[in-house]
C-alpha cells in the first residue's frame, strides 16, 4: 500500500511515530543513551523551530505530538531526529544494521479534544504495557515529570563530525570536548492553553493518576506484576518482543466523525492538486530534461511554500 502524500495544513497539530525494525529493542533505555537522545531532540529544535508539546521514546518506538511550521519544517525535524538517533543507538548497541522500520508515519490532530487523548495516550507509554507501575517510572526519554513538575529536559549533542575531523589531523579527543548541552522546551498543546501553568501541571497530574489507576487494574486482571526499571535496562537491545501491535494507524486524529470527513475533503483537495501539478511537470519533462547530461538526475523541486 502506498504512503499517504505529507499533507500538513498551515497551524496543525501532528502526531509522529517511528517504529524500530522488526520491533527490536534498539531504543532500551539507558542512562546514556537517555542523556543523547534529549540532546538531539534539543539540537534538533533549535535548529528547526519546533514546537514540541509531548514525546517518548520507548524500546521500540518514538512518539512526538508537535505542532511544525510546515511539512518541510516537519520533515527536516524528523530526518534529523531519526537519524541521529539511529547513529547514537546503533552505537551504544552495536548495531550496524539500519535501525528503524521505515520512514516516519505523521497523523493529523483534528480537535481539541482528539488533541487531549493523544496527549494522555503519550503519558501512558510504559505503564499501559505493563512495564514499569508508574508512568514517571519509565527509565527512557519522556515528557511525564516536565509536564506534571515543571522538571527540566536536558540533554548532551555530541558533534560527530568535529570528533572525526579532530581524529583525522591525529588529535586525541577527550569524551565532552565537543559536547554541548540543549534544553528540550515543551510548549502547552493550543487546548490548555487558557489554564496556567499550575493548572495545566495540576491537569497533567490528574491524567497520569487515571493512567496508573488504569494500569494497576490491568495489571490485576491478568495476574501480572510490572517488569520493572532494573528488568527493563537489563534487557538485550537485539531481541524482539514476542508479540507486537499490527494494528493499521488511523488516517486522522479526530473525535468525531463530521472532523473526520471535513480533514477527508481537505486531503482529497489536496491530492487532486498535487496530481495536476505533478501532470503538468510530466507534459514539461522532455525540456527541463534538455537542461542536463545524459545519465542525470535533475535536482529535485523545492518545497512548494507560501512567499
Amino acid at each position: 500500500m502506498p504512503r499517504p502524500l505529507r499533507f500538513v495544513p498551515a497551524v496543525s497539530l501532528v502526531e509522529t511515530t517511528t517504529r524500530t525494525l522488526q520491533g527490536r529493542l534498539l531504543l532500551k533505555p539507558s542512562p546514556e543513551l537517555t542523556d543523547i537522545i534529549l540532546g538531539v531532540i534539543g539540537k534538533a529544535q533549535d535548529l528547526y523551530k519546533m514546537t514540541i508539546h509531548a514525546f517518548v521514546v520507548v524500546g521500540t518506538h518514538a512518539h512526538f505530538l508537535l505542532s511544525p511550521p510546515s511539512a518541510e519544517k516537519l520533515a527536516r525535524f524528523m530526518q534529523f531526529v531519526n537519524a541521529n538517533i539511529a547513529k547514537e543507538a546503533g552505537r551504544l548497541h552495536r548495531w550496524r544494521e539500519r535501525l528503524w522500520s521505515r520512514r516516519y508515519r505523521s497523523i493529523i490532530v483534528a480537535d481539541e479534544k482528539a488533541a487531549h487523548a493523544r496527549l494522555r495516550y503519550i503519558l501512558s507509554h510504559g505503564a499501559k504495557e505493563g512495564l514499569v507501575g508508574k508512568p514517571a517510572d519509565w527509565p527512557g526519554p519522556n515528557c511525564v515529570a516536565a509536564l506534571t513538575t515543571g522538571e527540566l529536559l536536558r540533554g548532551t549533542w555530541f558533534d560527530r563530525s568535529a570528533e572525526y575531523i579532530a581524529r583525522q589531523r591525529g588529535e586525541s579527543v577527550l569524551p565532552s570536548q565537543f559536547a554541548t548541552t540543549f534544553d528540550v522546551k515543551l510548549t502547552p498543546l493550543p487546548c490548555l492553553l487558557h489554564l496556567t501553568e499550575d493548572q495545566r501541571q495540576a491537569e497533567c497530574r490528574r491524567m497520569v493518576e487515571e493512567i496508573q489507576a488504569a494500569a494497576k487494574a490491568e495489571n490485576k486482571a491478568k495476574g501480572r506484576e510490572p517488569m520493572g526499571v532494573t528488568a527493563i535496562l537489563g534487557q538485550d537491545p537485539h531481541s524482539r518482543p514476542a508479540t507486537t501491535d499490527r494494528s493499521p494507524a488511523p488516517f486522522v486524529h479526530a473525535s468525531d466523525e463530521r472532523t473526520e470527513l471535513d480533514f477527508r475533503a481537505q486531503y482529497r483537495a489536496f491530492v487532486d492538486a498535487f496530481r495536476a501539478g505533478a501532470l503538468r511537470l510530466r507534459d514539461r519533462a522532455s525540456e527541463l530534461a534538455d537542461l542536463f547530461p545524459l545519465w542525470a538526475f535533475p535536482p529535485a523541486l523545492p518545497f512548494n511554500a507560501p512567499a
